[in-house]
């Protein structure tokens, strides 16, 4: 299993991102993906996770009606569009696959993080 994310970088407060994260070696369209945020000092947050099988999402609070996370299954791929970010925003964001084995869901795959940065 491999996850790579892209996207992150600095903008400003108000200003967009679109975060992506490629996925392989596991049926993408039978898994749950989700994006996760950690700021040092913070614990890690989850931000939105999304079945790729139904496409139902679940965002946290903080995040909703500025964020919105999608899947491409043709392309293995699940997105974070992320609009009106804000300073808190920033942190190292991190993409989430849960595959079930079989006989219960294991979610320890991690992608290698992207640094988003949202300062003027």
């Amino acid at each position: 299993v491999q996850l790579v994310e892209s996207g992150g970088g600095l903008v400003q407060p108000g200003g967009s991102l679109r975060l992506s994260c490629v996925a392989s070696g596991f049926t993408f369209s039978r898994s749950v993906m989700t994006w996760y945020r950690r700021t040092p000092g913070k614990e890690r947050e989850l931000v939105a996770g999304i079945s790729s099988a139904g496409g139902s999402t679940n965002y946290a609070d903080s995040v909703k009606g500025r964020f919105t996370i999608s899947t491409d299954n043709a392309k293995n791929t699940v997105y974070l569009q992320m609009n009106s970010l804000k300073p808190e925003d920033t942190a190292v964001y991190y993409c989430n696959a849960k595959l079930w084995t079989g006989s219960k869901w294991y979610d320890g795959y991690w992608g290698q993080g992207t640094q988003v940065t949202v300062s003027s």
